[in-house]
């Protein structure tokens, strides 16, 4: 169990580093496709925070997906190593997706989104459409994320089953 809290922080921390190279170095309007209309709309193109900005927002971006789907795998890797059973795989995927879904609603959408000045910070044209008022906007998108996740647990068991 140690192991699989340990590989959803993993998957956390990549999860915050990709939000932070897309929204504070790559600065890319394409980043935001999940935010809510108005705060797409309101977006601005902006230059580089610093020469280089782009490019280091793109390799930690590249890191943090790495980082997601090295814990995916090194979650089969210890199940492989342990002799799991299918049950056991599905349950330690499932607690590592929902983990992480968790952690997008409540850090990113509560948080960050309605009660932090995180998005103004790089974004100040957008300060006055934040607000707590936003909570739950994409709630139908989250729904379908952890309706999916136990057959992405299923499918990745049922792969590293027959690894």
């Amino acid at each position: 169990m140690l192991t699989t809290i340990i590989l959803s922080l993993v998957m956390m921390a990549g999860l915050f580093l990709l939000l932070y190279a897309g929204v504070g170095l790559v600065q890319d309007k394409k980043f935001f496709s999940s935010a809510p209309k108005e705060v797409q709309e309101a977006v601005m193109p902006r230059d580089e925070r610093f020469p280089g900005a782009h490019a280091l927002g793109w390799v930690l971006a590249v890191t943090a997906i790495l980082m997601m789907a090295g814990a995916v795998i090194c979650g089969g890797w210890d199940g492989i190593r342990n002799s799991f059973d299918f049950r056991q795989y599905f349950f330690r995927f499932l607690i590592m997706f929902w983990s992480l879904k968790a952690y997008d609603i409540l850090f990113f959408d509560y948080v960050l989104l309605c009660r932090s000045g995180f998005f103004p910070h790089f974004y100040p044209e957008v300060r006055p459409m934040l607000g707590p008022h936003l909570f739950g906007y994409n709630r139908n998108t989250h729904l379908c994320h952890i309706l999916a996740s136990p057959v992405l647990a299923a499918v990745l068991a049922w792969i590293c089953m027959h690894l």
